[in-house]
């Protein structure tokens, strides 16, 4: 990266989706089809119990690449209605293909959800003008907020810290999902950018707030998330000592959801908790019974229960 771009003033963080957000999965019925009443249920949940500020829908963790263009268009219109009213819904929309991109934006938009989620466009590893005519292209096409979604060892490329700044200069362009894991990157662009960078790694939260970060894009959240927001507000506060303390506790199961795919892991638990959660799609598989047993030592590790 280069250094040549001003550093901005101390400002007050902008938290356009407020401070915590899950990734939710996708509840599917016994035989795999869409269950909106889960979804309804669930998303009650994550807002009431969990304390999230907004919920991502038809992200990763939501089994987007085996979810229909419909089926998401109707999870986004369901949970829109069950808690839009105290709760951002930002919809995963992106995609390798920027014209598919830009037409599940507008069925986004139309659903009624509040952002977009649209991540770095994978496997064809695009140069950086690229990702900047991709990325711009969406914002063009919607009058939603944009959160860019940036998990270069899932895409295959990272969206570079001068692309970000550039992107920056879009008025609907607001937001960052950081899975990319490197806080001094992350430390550049929130000095030079009004960027809200949420976390896109559970465990990475806390020090990525000291960085300049405002929040969190969780998948442990579907069980830590009341603690974790705790940790967030903790920081805020001036308290970093009780932010440290939460930050430990919940560390075991901050990583242990991702011993294998998360999205496996965060059904299996919540089927535990008698929430709605169903199978996953092929070609993911369900927990077995000894990554369940993981499971629920690293809820116990962070004092959280899941029952046998």
């Amino acid at each position: 990266m280069t250094h040549d771009l001003p550093v901005a003033a101390d400002r007050a963080p902008s938290r356009p989706f407020g401070r915590l957000l899950t990734a939710m999965v996708t509840p599917f019925t016994a035989d795999g089809s869409l269950d909106l009443d889960g979804a309804v249920r669930l998303a009650n949940h994550l807002v009431d119990e969990q304390g999230n500020d907004a919920l991502v829908l038809n992200g990763t963790t939501g089994e987007s690449p085996t979810t229909t263009d419909a089926e998401k268009e109707r999870l986004i219109r369901a949970v829109v209605e069950a808690v839009g009213d105290r709760a951002r819904v930002v919809a995963g929309v992106g995609t390798n293909d920027t014209r598919h991109t830009i037409e599940l934006a507008a069925s986004a938009e139309k659903a009624g959800a509040h952002g977009l989620l649209v991540v770095t466009p994978y496997y064809n590893k695009p140069p950086q003008s690229g990702l900047v005519r991709h990325f711009t292209a969406v914002a063009d096409a919607t009058g939603l907020p944009i959160m860019l979604y940036d998990i270069p060892h899932r895409a295959g490329v990272p969206i570079a810290s001068e692309t970000l700044v550039r992107l920056a200069e879009h008025g609907r362009i607001v937001a960052v999902k950081d899975a990319k894991g490197d806080l001094t990157a992350t430390s550049w662009v929130t000095g030079r950018t009004d960027l809200a960078f949420y976390s896109g790694e559970d465990s990475l939260t806390l020090p990525a707030l000291a960085v300049g970060s405002v929040g969190l894009v969780g998948t442990s959240t579907h069980f830590t998330g009341a603690l974790a927001k705790r940790m967030i507000e903790a920081y805020d506060a001036g308290d970093p000592g009780t932010a440290l303390a939460l930050h430990r506790r919940l560390l075991p199961l901050f990583t242990g959801i991702f011993r294998t795919q998360g999205t496996i892991l965060v059904k299996a638990g919540l089927a535990a908790r008698g929430l709605p959660a169903g199978p996953v799609r092929p070609p993911l598989v369900d927990a077995t019974d000894d990554e369940i047993a993981q499971l629920r030592a690293d809820c116990a590790a962070a004092g959280l229960e899941l029952p046998e």
